[in-house]
């Protein structure tokens, strides 16, 4: 869940009638939000314990839970102030240090100095996306984020360690590669290259019958080979800021 969704309403949500703050805790959604954070302590712990395959499934994990405690708090009108931060420090946790650390472990250790500081390019970038995010709350357009999502580039670089691991690929080859590949990912999140956040789309509208069953074939493909293909859906994702910044300079020149 974004920070943005989070803040919504927060007014109306963190007072009483009387304008004193309220002493409690919403529990549904921050036990959405704690799923989340434990999906991405439990894949660091498995990344430390060599179970990569695991380790990267744990961080899809977390981009699902992260994605539904926003819907449950508007739902139920549990929007909160202290739910806009626990969010932002569990993203940080399930989307910047735990990709590092999984990716660390798996190849980019054997690098030496330059595996910890693609690494390390990957934290920052993830840390300062979501300080940046935090601080252009109401400001920036709702059709699109600026740098890529913290949660995409964690299902990028997870998906990429899923795939290789669930096919027997020895990373090593290609070591320096992966390392240019999440050093990529942490600095796209800092960019100002624009991504399409899909929150214009009305999920409560009617549309057509096509549009259904073509979700539906798309579900179907990806749980033939989920490793594979989810993993090429955050790339492809991830590649799109970048084309649609080429595509937007060309039309100007």
């Amino acid at each position: 869940m974004s920070v943005e969704e989070q803040s919504k309403n927060i007014e109306e949500s963190g007072q009483e009638e009387s304008g004193k703050p309220r002493r409690g805790i919403y529990l549904l959604p921050n036990l959405f939000t704690t799923g989340a954070l434990f999906s991405g302590f439990y894949a660091v712990v498995a990344g430390m314990n060599q179970q990569f395959e695991v380790a990267a499934i744990a961080i899809f994990v977390a981009m699902v839970l992260d994605g539904l405690d926003g819907r449950i708090a508007r739902m139920t009108n549990t929007s909160s102030a202290f739910g806009a931060e626990y969010d932002s420090l569990s993203d940080m946790v399930s989307f910047g240090v735990a990709p590092a650390l999984v990716t660390f472990s798996w190849v980019l250790g054997d690098l030496g100095k330059l595996g910890w500081f693609a690494a390390f390019i990957y934290v920052a970038g993830a840390a300062l996306r979501l300080a940046r995010f935090n601080t252009q709350l109401g400001f920036a357009d709702k059709r699109y984020f600026v740098g890529l999502p913290s949660p995409a580039a964690a299902a990028a670089v997870g998906g990429l360690v899923w795939s290789a691991t669930a096919h027997d690929i020895d990373p090593a080859p290609y070591a320096y590669l992966i390392a240019a590949f999440v050093s990529a990912a942490g600095i796209l999140m800092v960019s100002n290259v624009l991504y399409y956040s899909f929150k214009d789309i009305d999920l409560k509208g009617k549309v057509p019958f096509i549009i259904l069953a073509c979700i539906v074939l798309v579900i179907g493909i990806i749980s033939i080979e989920p490793s594979f293909f989810l993993s090429l859906l955050f790339f492809v994702y991830a590649a799109t800021g970048p084309l649609y910044w080429v595509w937007r300079k060309w039309r100007k020149a």
